[in-house]
């Protein structure tokens, strides 16, 4: 059974019992005139505790049109940037708009441009984002203009700028909100107030940097109109289709979206729709967890009885992997920002929670920020209890009752599998280098396939990158269903690097967020276990043997 909704070049195809599921959910939202009252601003479609947040946080419907009021206003400063030689932008930001413009770049700029996104606090990738400072201009995309990433990168590149004979305010452009502390501070951008900051792929945070390292954005917001002229429409409406497919794959206990790219043609696009999807319905105890997989052939895109597979790029028509996913979804990246969008803020009334919220991940943050007061820039007093064993060059840290009896580093990992509870899944999450420690990302297919070995059904892996996936999955890790189990990964930091102004470094900054998070879990009695690395390299060596 097959179902393909196609409008405006973007086709949704859904297929299996998935089709039944979405219709029952669909025929209620049309009769319930959802698309129409969420064009119209209705927060109410959340619920009377949400309405107040999310009538003020509607404004992406619009940015297709509004945002073009930015077009001219990016054309002068590339031209100004250009002029000046500055021909590598290095981001500092956080959260899904920060990997849009990552996918915007990768997917629209032409060859030859450079993006350097900086959304961690790891000293060696901001070490290495610290080159070609004369051809460097800085984006510090801050919707809050108090991220405490986003803060440090500010202060370590002012400080590297004017070292370097550079004055930070030719070299330094800030997108932030009207009124945050970043307003005005250096030439600013502004952000639509009324979008959420997850929400604004096409917004300022989304554009800004994408047009600096030469995407052509205008031709994102006409593949996103196109789209909008279409989310009125009661059926033949791919945005609304998506959403009813995804609030109805949560009803159904589907709530784990294994996510493969399939020939899209749009690198990137999985990890913003992880970012969206998590942190936009992971609460309450509810929600859907996007597990990005390399592949259609990668561990873990098998079938099991809490998973729904989505394909991106597969065309309803193709052979293969294409007819055994539950959802395939295919279109220009513009017009897939705005579909998942709408998509998800309607999924978010199926399953009952407000999507334009996060406590989870500000819990987090101020776990952070308690720390770094603590610590006062002592790493020492930040770091927990000795570990529980040592392995080689990885130390392993975690709860008795978790790892009594364990002393060697895969019958760590094998008793977190264990711990793993039905229908649930494991998290592996790396406070690390993206960059320099690469090789990490090969802990998730490693840990799928061991998973599999070790229970009858298999276990869901998703990876992420710490700090990244704070403002992302990590909402859904502390806010939704209480199935996950946790393995963190820190490093030895070789270099570090001081931040200007404040008492603790990026190294400090990082194990704090890192501990911070750990605090957070534990909390919730989630099972976790931290292993870390003494030498980075060594280590991650020593966890790939481990695992095989």
């Amino acid at each position: 059974m097959t179902s393909v909704v196609t409008a405006a070049g973007v086709s949704v195809t859904i297929r299996g019992p998935l089709v039944d599921e979405t219709e029952s959910v669909l025929d209620r939202l049309v009769s319930d005139g959802v698309p129409g009252a969420l064009l119209q601003g209705a927060g109410r479609l959340w619920g009377p505790d949400a309405a107040p947040v999310a009538a003020r946080r509607l404004g992406w419907l619009r940015l297709p049109e509004t945002s073009r009021d930015l077009l001219g206003r990016l054309a002068g400063r590339v031209r100004e940037a250009r002029a000046a030689g500055l021909t590598r932008v290095v981001l500092a930001g956080t959260g899904a708009a920060t990997a849009a413009a990552g996918a915007i770049v990768r997917s629209a700029a032409p060859e030859g441009t450079e993006l350097v996104v900086l959304d961690t606090g790891d000293p060696h990738t901001v070490r290495a984002a610290l080159t070609a400072l004369p051809a460097t201009l800085l984006v510090a995309a801050d919707k809050s203009g108090t991220t405490v990433e986003t803060d440090a990168h500010l202060r370590v590149f002012e400080d590297a700028f004017g070292a370097a004979g550079l004055d930070p305010a030719a070299h330094v452009l800030v997108v932030t909100d009207p009124g945050s502390p970043l307003d005005g501070r250096y030439d600013t951008l502004h952000g639509d107030p009324e979008t959420g900051g997850r929400f604004g792929a096409l917004d300022a945070y989304g554009l800004a940097p994408s047009a600096l390292a030469g995407a052509d954005t205008e031709e994102l917001l006409d593949e996103a109109s196109v789209l909008a002229g279409t989310l009125d429409q009661p059926y033949d409406n791919p945005a609304l289709a998506l959403g009813a497919a995804l609030g109805a794959s949560a009803l159904a206990g589907r709530d784990k979206l294994v996510v493969a790219d399939h020939g899209s043609g749009l690198p990137g696009l999985a990890a913003w729709i992880e970012q969206l999807v998590a942190a936009s319905t992971g609460k309450d105890g509810r929600g859907l967890l996007p597990v990005v997989v390399e592949a259609v052939a990668a561990p873990g895109f098998e079938l099991t009885p809490n998973v729904r597979r989505v394909i991106l790029g597969a065309r309803p028509d193709e052979p293969g992997p294409a007819r055994e996913a539950g959802l395939s979804v295919s279109g220009p990246l513009g017009a897939q920002f705005l579909l998942w969008e709408f998509a998800v803020a309607v999924a978010g009334r199926v399953i009952g929670v407000n999507p334009f919220d996060q406590p989870a991940v500000a819990e987090s943050a101020d776990n952070t920020a308690a720390l770094l007061r603590a610590a006062e820039g002592a790493a020492p007093t930040v770091i927990p209890s000795a570990p529980a064993f040592t392995d080689d060059a990885v130390e392993v840290h975690g709860r008795e009752d978790l790892l009594k009896g364990v002393r060697s580093l895969s019958d760590a990992v094998d008793a977190l599998l264990a711990a793993v509870p039905d229908g649930g899944y494991l998290a592996a999450l790396a406070y690390l280098d993206p960059d320099g420690d690469a090789s990490a990302a090969a802990l998730r297919p490693l840990l799928a396939e061991r998973g599999g070995r070790l229970r009858r059904s298999p276990v869901p892996v998703t990876f992420g990158w710490g700090p990244r996936y704070l403002h992302s999955t990590g909402q859904y890790h502390k806010g939704g269903p209480e199935n996950g189990a946790f393995l963190l990964v820190t490093g030895a930091a070789e270099h570090d690097v001081p931040i200007p102004g404040r008492p603790y470094s990026l190294a400090e900054l990082q194990l704090a967020q890192a501990f911070g998070d750990l605090r957070a879990l534990r909390a919730r009695s989630r099972p976790v276990v931290r292993v870390h690395l003494k030498n980075r390299a060594d280590g991650l060596a020593r966890l790939a043997k481990a695992l095989t």
